[in-house]
């Protein structure tokens, strides 16, 4: 296998200036000076859970609950 620098050598990269300083106009617009990037997205909004699925999870762990405490009722007995 055949090791090669992916650093660009500053002799032969176009731009950059003498200590690898780049002049003006050679980078790309800041950020914030560009336009938005898209489209505002409206169709698919955020959404909190459901009521089913928290209600489905409540009902779930009070039989936990309850499957522990009877078994732990049978074992005092």
């Amino acid at each position: 296998m055949s090791f090669t620098n992916p650093d660009p050598e500053p002799e032969r990269s176009t731009g950059l200036e003498p200590g690898g300083g780049v002049p003006p106009g050679e980078t790309p617009p800041a950020e914030s000076s560009l336009p938005e990037a898209g489209p505002r997205e409206v169709h698919n909004p955020p959404k909190g859970w459901a009521k089913m699925p928290l209600v489905l999870i409540l009902v779930l762990v009070v039989l936990v609950a309850a499957f522990f405490l009877a078994y732990a009722i049978s074992l005092a007995l």
